[in-house]
């Protein structure tokens, strides 16, 4: 399997459901809504993009099946998954506020083989392959160079149900301001992981979070130099739901912070 080339292919997939989205901005309304869960928001918008994507996808590589967020298709395969949120951070979206992104990724058995987060407000097209190294828009990419927590921007993501752990992140954030420069909520965990890859971010971690929001992520991440675990330094993340992310050089501190109250 050619992954360079079928990470192409993935990139044009995206810009073609990134141009859609933006279509439907100009005159979206947010009426038009729908609510699978406590604030958990969808749009025709979502469905759609969802539809192209995957109809693109099906025919890019007929042996992968697929993991979608919205579940326009229910078909998940034993060896190859596509991984796909059609519009991470529709939240956003809905309230016309940057940022959102596409975020798609091919998975075989466990491991993570490719992944692109489209950020669509921006024009910033992210991808990655294995053993492939990690672009932005043609130009490859690394993590920071950040050595100290007390001079970085770290990103993480609120919980918008399952407040059951909620008492725990705010000790998590109470203790991380106190070591860090800020800490930023942007509201799309595809992006926030492709701003870690960058450098524009030296660390990002959430809990109660999807495989299909952070799975193209984790590959950008790795592949520009970084590490990505799980709460419980293991890498598995459909179960556990955790992710932390970093540029290698403040995660041993990010994490034993976070396992101070997760453990």
């Amino acid at each position: 399997m050619d992954l360079k080339r079928l990470t192409s292919s993935v990139v044009e997939i995206a810009k073609e459901a990134a141009a859609f989205i933006k279509q439907e901005d100009v005159h979206f309304d947010p009426q038009h809504i729908e609510y699978k869960g406590f604030n958990d928001l969808v749009s025709y918008v979502d469905k759609n993009s969802e539809q192209k994507i995957v109809k693109k996808l099906a025919q890019l590589l007929p042996a992968a099946d697929f993991i979608t967020e919205e579940k326009t298709i229910n078909k998940t395969g034993e060896v190859y998954n596509w991984i796909v949120d059609p519009l991470d951070g529709t939240t956003n979206f809905i309230h016309g506020l940057p940022t959102y992104s596409i975020s798609i990724a091919l998975q075989k058995d466990n491991e993570l083989l490719l992944g692109v987060v489209y950020e669509i407000c921006r024009d910033e097209c992210f991808y990655a392959w294995k053993e492939g190294g990690a672009y932005l828009n043609g130009k490859q990419i690394f993590v920071s160079s950040t050595e100290k927590m007390e001079k970085s921007l770290i990103a993480t993501g609120f919980p918008y149900y399952n407040f059951e752990k909620l008492e725990l992140y705010i000790n998590v954030f109470r203790e991380l301001t106190q070591k860090c420069q800020g800490l930023r909520r942007i509201g799309s965990a595809a992006v926030d992981l492709a701003y870690t890859a960058c450098g524009r971010f030296d660390a990002y971690f959430e809990y109660n979070i999807n495989l299909y929001d952070i799975a193209a992520g984790v590959v950008l991440v790795r592949e520009a130099g970084g590490e990505v675990v799980n709460f419980s330094e293991e890498d598995e993340f459909a179960v556990s739901r955790e992710v932390i992310a970093s540029n290698g050089k403040i995660h041993t501190e990010l994490k034993s912070t976070i396992q101070k109250y997760f453990n």
